[in-house]
């Protein structure tokens, strides 16, 4: 009995240190596994308790998106009209339904029960580039492409990972083994990603002056994107700043309440 308590005890001894200690025992690494790479914080305008969006940024962020990113990567949750709702990229509502008829979507059926395509409508949202998921994963060497729609607040990090993985882009360093159609990129997790790099100098252009080069296009389209994934940001940023203002008025009123409900209880 004694012995079998011992062999017991040093059971239980072995399995505390080896949940306690965590990286006692070696663990198995998938092959060109890497450490997440934090992204460098950034500046936005629209960060903080009072962050706004800059709408002349959003615009060009929407002209990458549309003439880079459409091409791979679906808005399925946004619609054409949000672009010019209140608190919105500030499109008018021509420019919005003029940006809307540059996608072909499909509808029906008609009268004879087919399918067809139209030019979009404000109504409409944002159109997937690919019929499915088996044709979408056919064009992109086996990888979904991800929908744009919240991205920026699905992922850690949200625009800080965007821009850093579109300016992440580099020479694969040596002794890493990259995979047949992989690109190398420090900061998608794995260090290898399907996308090729999609930005360069000069690929959109511009009406604005703004600096046509890939910093700045990866941070217009994150700041889109950004909005998309929260348009409401600013009214949301708007109704905090006036209940923290009607909380301290409450305060104020209830401290003054107190000191005189307790003053004449005193007397």
């Amino acid at each position: 009995m004694t012995r079998r308590l011992a062999t017991l005890s040093r059971r239980l001894a072995i399995a505390s240190l080896i949940a306690a200690g965590g990286g006692l025992l070696p663990a198995a690494v998938p092959a060109g596994a890497a450490e997440e790479t934090v992204p460098p914080p950034m500046e936005w305008s629209f960060s903080g308790p009072f962050g706004t969006f800059d709408r002349g940024q959003i615009q060009r962020g929407y002209k990458v998106y549309r003439e880079v990113c459409s091409a791979c990567h679906s808005m399925r949750m946004l619609s054409f009209r949000s672009l010019a709702e209140p608190g919105g990229t500030e499109f008018s509502a021509a420019q919005v339904k003029a940006l809307a008829a540059e996608f072909e979507v499909e509808d029906g059926p008609d009268d004879n029960g087919d399918m067809f395509t139209r030019p979009g409508l404000p109504s409409d949202r944002f159109p997937s580039p690919f019929p499915n998921e088996q044709a979408a994963r056919a064009a992109n060497n086996g990888a979904l492409p991800p929908d744009f729609s919240v991205i920026a607040k699905a992922r850690p990090h949200g625009p800080d990972y965007i821009h850093a993985l579109l300016t992440g882009y580099e020479e694969a360093p040596a002794g890493f083994e990259l995979r047949s159609g992989m690109s190398y990129n420090a900061y998608f997790p794995g260090r290898q990603i399907a996308m090729a790099s999609p930005l360069g100098e000069d690929v959109v252009e511009y009406t604005d002056g703004s600096p046509e080069t890939v910093e700045q296009y990866a941070s217009d389209v994150t700041a889109f994107l950004m909005w998309a994934a929260e348009p409401k940001l600013e009214a949301r940023h708007r109704m905090g700043f006036n209940v923290m203002i009607y909380l301290l008025i409450l305060t104020g009123l209830l401290y003054a309440a107190k000191r005189r409900i307790f003053a004449a209880v005193a007397h």
